[in-house]
């Protein structure tokens, strides 16, 4: 086996480890709720020390964070990557609608995610945070498609955080139809409405 083999190998095993504490960790927090659970309880369920668990997360919490659906710098890659003709909205439901297709390709472990998520408002916190980074990043974006300044207009802020509520809703209704019917479908749905000017049903 060549060096290169060797480290895609290594690099695996490495994923599916994380994987694996991550699964552990939502699956125990669903059991015993958060303060019922820790970090040995996750690396035993794992078969790992708690050592390793912390190579991957520095607490339990991040375990259950799990990685979001896609990076800060990822979003702003898909958004750069769309015409500079295609509208604002209309871009980022593109940029949403890919982002609910890899969340529904993970559907039980993100079902499962978000049930821990509702079950332990503390966690809450945290997922605000994480959030922040890729909020910002998003709205630097999307300033530059629109040609403006952010904290001038208001209206990259504006359309980011629109979006960000729009794709939060989207998910709130999967979760609670038990991830039917598609997300993408349900990010449509919401864009559509934010597009049609918000008219009562």
């Amino acid at each position: 086996m060549d060096s290169a083999d060797e480290l895609g190998r290594r690099d695996r095993k490495k994923l599916e480890t994380r994987t694996a504490l991550e699964h552990a960790a939502l699956t125990l927090v669903a059991e015993r709720g958060l303060a019922g659970v820790t970090v040995e309880d996750i690396a035993e369920a794992v078969d790992v020390s708690s050592r390793t668990f912390f190579n991957y997360f520095p607490a339990k919490e991040d375990a259950l964070l799990g990685p979001g659906p896609a990076s800060a710098a990822e979003l702003r890659e898909k958004l750069d990557a769309l015409p500079a003709d295609v509208p604002v909205l209309e871009a980022l439901r593109l940029m949403s609608r890919i982002e609910a297709e890899h969340v529904q390709e993970q559907r039980e472990q993100w079902l499962l995610r978000l049930k821990v998520f509702e079950q332990n408002p503390s966690l809450l916190p945290r997922l605000v945070a994480g959030g922040t980074e890729t909020e910002r990043v998003v709205t630097e974006t999307v300033a530059r498609r629109a040609g403006v300044e952010p904290g001038t207009t208001g209206y990259p802020e504006l359309a980011t955080a629109a979006a960000m509520a729009a794709f939060r809703v989207a998910m709130m209704r999967w979760s609670a139809a038990g991830g039917h019917p598609a997300l993408a479908d349900l990010v449509d749905e919401a864009f559509s409405q934010l597009a049609a000017g918000l008219p009562n049903p």
